[in-house]
């Protein structure tokens, strides 16, 4: 087993993608609102500090969240078809910081239910 996650930059994606996991056979996934460290540090406080301003010119008129998605998988080969299906959609984004992926091996799943 495997998780996949996908830190997705440009959220306009994020239903196509959706759509392509059940077409592959992804049964599940989970989607998080989230942000990256450069973004969160010139929103913030980083503003005020001119190390910080490199960030700015790299964020400027980019979107301040992305989503985070994440999906356990039980074969290497899903993995794969996975990838392959996101990279599909994205290879057509115009900007370099669409996002990106990365998997992890799984141990062990622990479903968690009600016993009867």
């Amino acid at each position: 087993m495997f998780a996949l996650f996908l830190v997705l930059n440009d959220v306009d994606y994020l239903d196509e993608i959706l759509a392509r996991f059940v077409d592959v056979g992804v049964q599940g996934a989970t989607i998080l609102d989230s942000q990256g460290m450069a973004s969160a540090l010139v929103s913030s406080r980083g503003r005020d500090y001119p190390l910080f301003a490199p960030f700015r010119a790299l964020l400027e008129g980019a979107r301040p969240y992305n989503k985070t998605i994440f999906t356990v998988l039980d074969s290497e080969e899903l993995v794969e078809r996975t990838v392959e299906a996101v990279r599909e959609i994205l290879a057509e984004a115009d900007h370099p910081s669409v996002g990106f992926m990365f998997s992890l091996p799984i141990g062990k799943v622990y479903e968690l239910k009600k016993e009867k």
